[in-house]
C-alpha cells in the first residue's frame, strides 16, 4: 500500500494532540518535509520556522550527521533492553551530556520525553528522601503558569489552567508558589527583569505553612516557556536555591525547554550560575528527531540509592525506551552538531541582534508587551473582550499563510527559532510578523 505523504485521503482517525481538531481537519496545514530552517508545507511552500519545531529543533532540520547516525543505528543495533542489560551508544551518550553539564552534575537517567523526565525527577525527589531516613518529605511545589508536561505528576505541580481542570483531583499534596510574570513592573524586559526576587521569599511562607519536614522538592522552569515566556527576575533563582538549601528540599529545573543552547548556554543552569539538585530535558537532547528525555542528578542524589545488597535493584523505575539505541545515537550526532558548528556560541552571539529586533515590535498593532531572554521572545497581545486566545490565534494563521511559523499561547505569540538562524532570517521573521500585526483585528 503505497502512501500518499502529500495527502492522506482521511484524517479522522488521528486524534491530534494541543490541536482545535474540528477547525484544523475543515482547513488543515501540512508539512511534508524539512531542512535547515524551513519547512515545506503541502502546496509547496516553505515556511521559516520560527519555532524550532515545538522549541525542540534546536540544530535545524533534517541535518546530516543525525540522519546518518540514525540510519546506521538502525541497521546494527535496533533495539536493547535497559533492565539488566545495556548497549555502548547509551553510555557513551550520558558521558557527553555530564562532559557539558554544570559541575556537579554526574548522572543520567532516560526517559522518553519531557513529561516523562518530569514523572521521573519527582519521583526520584520523594524515593530520594525515603532512601535518607525522611520519609515524611513526600510534598511538591510547583508554580502558578508552570508546565512540566502532561502526566498526571506534571500537570499536578503544573500551574496551567487548562491543562488541568479537566483531570480530577490530581496529585495530594501539591502546593504552587506565584508565577514571576509583573506586567506593570516588568513591561518591555530586555532579558531578566529588575523586579519581583522576592516572590521566591513565598516558599518560607510554605515551609511554614506544612514544615519543612513534609517538602520533598521544588520544580520551577529557569524560564518559563509554553506558558508565554516569563522570565525570572534578578536574583530570584538564587533566592529559591537559598531556601531550598536551608531547609533541606531537592531543587528541580525544568530544563526541558531551556536546556541544549536555547539561552547561549548548554543549560540555563550556567546561564544564571544556579546549580539544582536534579534538571529534567528532552526535546534538543536528539533535536526533535526521536523521543528521548534524561533527568540529570548531582552525585548526592545518585549516591542516596546505591545502599544495601549489590544484586539487588536500587531504584524500581524504569521505561521500555530508556537509553534506546537509536534515540542514544541520534542524541551523540546531535551534540556533536551543537559542538561542532558552535551553535550555542552562535546563539549567545546572536541574541542581542535577536532582542532588538524582536523589541522593534513595541510600537506595532496591539502589542501590550514584549520580552526576551536568549532565542526567546513572546510579543503579548492585548486580547479581544470575551474571546481570550482569538487575537494570537488569528495571528497565527496569518503568520502561516505568510510563510513563518510562529507559537501562539492564550494571546502571547511565543518564537524560539534554531540556533543556526541568521541575521537575514531574523529580520524575515520579524519583519513578516510585523506585517501580520498591522493587519490584524
Amino acid at each position: 500500500m503505497a502512501l500518499d505523504r502529500k495527502a492522506p485521503n482521511d484524517l479522522n482517525a488521528f486524534w491530534m494532540p494541543f490541536t482545535a481538531n474540528r477547525q484544523f481537519k475543515k482547513n488543515p496545514r501540512m508539512f511534508v518535509a524539512a531542512k535547515d530552517m524551513h519547512y515545506t508545507t503541502s502546496d509547496g511552500r516553505q515556511v521559516l520556522d520560527g519555532t524550532a519545531g515545538l522549541w525542540c529543533c534546536n540544530a535545524g532540520h533534517c541535518r546530516p550527521k543525525i540522519t546518518e547516525a540514525i540510519q546506521k543505528q538502525a541497521a546494527e543495533l535496533d533495539y536493547a533492553p535497559a533492565f539488566q542489560m545495556g548497549h555502548p551508544v547509551a553510555f557513551e551518550l550520558a558521558n557527553r551530556i555530564i562532559d557539558i553539564a554544570p559541575k556537579g552534575i554526574e548522572h543520567v537517567f532516560y526517559t522518553n520525553s519531557g513529561s516523562e523526565s518530569v514523572e521521573t525527577a519527582l519521583k526520584l525527589a520523594i524515593a530520594y528522601h525515603r532512601a535518607k531516613g525522611q520519609a515524611s518529605r513526600t510534598r511538591l511545589i510547583g508554580r502558578e503558569r508552570g508546565y512540566h508536561g502532561v502526566n498526571f505528576g506534571g500537570i499536578s505541580v503544573g500551574g496551567i489552567v487548562n491543562n488541568r481542570r479537566h483531570f480530577g483531583s490530581l496529585l495530594s499534596g501539591v502546593d504552587h508558589l506565584p508565577h514571576t510574570h509583573l506586567p506593570d513592573q516588568n513591561r518591555w524586559s530586555k532579558g531578566q527583569p529588575e523586579h519581583g526576587a522576592n516572590l521566591a521569599d513565598d516558599l518560607e511562607r510554605l515551609v511554614a505553612l506544612h514544615g519543612a519536614e513534609t517538602i520533598a522538592a521544588v520544580i520551577v522552569e529557569p524560564v518559563a516557556g509554553s506558558t508565554g515566556v516569563i522570565l525570572p527576575p534578578k536574583g530570584y533563582l538564587e533566592r529559591l536555591r537559598a531556601i531550598t538549601k536551608k531547609h533541606g528540599i531537592l531543587l528541580i529545573f525544568d530544563e526541558v525547554i531551556t536546556g541544549f543552547g536555547r539561552l547561549g548556554a548548554p543549560f540555563a543552569a550556567q546561564y544564571f550560575d544556579v546549580l539544582p539538585d536534579m534538571m529534567t530535558t528532552a526535546k534538543g537532547l536528539t533535536n526533535g528527531v526521536i523521543p528521548m528525555g534524561a533527568v540529570l542528578t548531582t552525585a548526592d542524589v545518585h549516591d542516596a540509592f546505591m545502599d544495601g545488597p549489590e544484586h539487588m535493584i536500587e531504584l524500581f523505575h524504569g521505561y521500555t525506551y530508556s537509553g534506546n539505541p537509536i534515540a542514544s545515537a541520534a542524541g551523540i550526532a546531535t551534540l556533536e552538531t551543537y559542538r561542532e558548528e558552535g551553535l550555542f556560541e552562535r546563539a549567545a552571539e546572536i541574541a542581542p541582534y535577536w532582542q532588538e529586533a524582536l523589541h522593534s515590535l513595541r510600537d506595532s498593532r496591539h502589542v501590550i508587551d514584549v520580552r526576551n531572554m536568549g532565542l526567546i521572545g513572546a510579543v503579548e497581545l492585548d486580547p479581544i473582550a470575551g474571546e481570550p486566545t482569538k487575537r494570537a490565534f488569528s495571528a497565527f494563521l496569518a503568520a502561516y499563510d505568510k510563510n513563518i511559523l510562529i507559537r501562539t499561547t492564550g494571546d502571547i505569540i511565543a518564537m524560539s527559532p534554531p540556533l543556526m538562524i541568521s541575521r537575514a532570517q531574523i529580520d524575515t521573521l520579524i519583519g513578516t510578523l510585523a506585517d501580520v500585526l498591522a493587519k490584524l483585528e
